[in-house]
């Protein structure tokens, strides 16, 4: 019975043989592209930064039926405590509202009783449900270790890569998670989910699943280098990514299926983080067989052979069929 029905699992046959490097310099330019227009949405119009890297105060209100947004903006902003942003939070009721940084705990005080007033007076029976405040000095040591956070990731992932495979994998992998990191920035800066602690967290996930995938596919190239000593390397790549296709496809999907419960139904909480990893699960599996394999390619076609040949070449020739071997 089981012989039956594995076949009927596999996401791909075994047989498979796709040229995945016949469209190695489309998937390159397409990326680099794309990483490009990363990096620049990132600066401009930039990142929707949380609490946790910009700091301020917010609350989260909710009246006794749907919310007047208006009324409460006209209350809200009528008060000195800076620019004010009012918005509906998950349902009709409930109401999230960000304040500047104010400066020290009694101004922060002063400022979130003020807010509290005005909900009030324009809204009998407001409820203040959660308040959050960061300041200047704490968003930028948060912002800072977030960063530092995500360099040490990568270089953890180039050391351990570099001493497992040659230095070629290892440019390609890194080379790729720095793609996958920027592409999942923009993703960050066009859909404007709140870049915060939550966010690096999801991208550390990424990163390590990425990782993870890149190194089963390095691994069979690497195996198939010493089983097929003449093959061509990029038939080679072509092999080895076939071959590892299933396992790519099946974990991929299943950690995508396990996310999108979160993303549609974790509420605002984890929603940014669901939806994040989301778009980074498609990312990294994708740039596995489009951008690291096609980088291997390109570095290793005259070298990671090299030391085949020398073997070839200094291995003794053999005796003529017939003749007497040397005694």
């Amino acid at each position: 019975m089981r012989g039956l029905w594995l076949p009927l699992f596999r996401l791909v046959p075994d047989d498979t043989r796709i040229p995945f490097m016949r469209g190695r310099i489309a998937g390159l330019v397409v990326s680099a592209i794309l990483s490009t227009l990363s990096i620049v949405l990132a600066i401009y119009p930039g990142l929707e930064k949380g609490i946790d890297f910009q700091g301020g105060i917010v609350m989260e209100a909710r009246t006794p039926g749907p919310a007047d947004l208006g009324r409460l903006r006209g209350a809200v902003s009528a008060l000195p405590v800076g620019d004010v942003g009012l918005q509906e939070f998950g349902d009709a009721s409930t109401v999230l509202i960000r304040l500047p940084v104010q400066g020290d705990e009694a101004a922060t005080q002063t400022a979130v009783n003020r807010v509290r007033q005005a909900l009030e007076s324009v809204t009998p029976g407001t409820r203040i449900l959660r308040t959050e405040a960061v300041g200047n000095r704490v968003s930028d040591e948060l912002f800072r270790g977030g960063m530092v956070a995500l360099a040490i990731s990568l270089g953890a992932m180039l050391i351990y890569i570099w001493f497992r495979f040659e230095w070629q994998f290892a440019v390609g992998a890194i080379a790729t998670l720095i793609l996958d990191t920027t592409k999942v920035v923009g993703f960050l800066a066009i859909t404007r989910i709140e870049f915060s602690l939550t966010s690096v967290a999801a991208i550390l996930t990424i990163i390590g699943f990425s990782a993870n995938d890149k190194v089963v596919v390095y691994d069979r190239m690497r195996e198939n280098l010493r089983k097929f000593k003449t093959m061509p390397l990029r038939e080679l790549i072509d092999r080895s990514i076939n071959e590892t296709l299933n396992r790519t496809l099946g974990t991929s999907m299943t950690l995508f299926l396990s996310a999108v419960p979160l993303a549609l139904f974790g509420g605002d909480a984890l929603s940014g983080f669901a939806w994040t990893m989301l778009f980074g699960i498609v990312i990294s599996a994708s740039s596995s067989i489009f951008i690291a394999a096609p980088i291997l390619l390109f570095l290793g076609e005259n070298r990671l052979r090299r030391g085949t040949e020398a073997t070839a070449s200094a291995a003794p020739a053999r005796p003529p069929t017939g003749a007497a071997a040397p005694r």
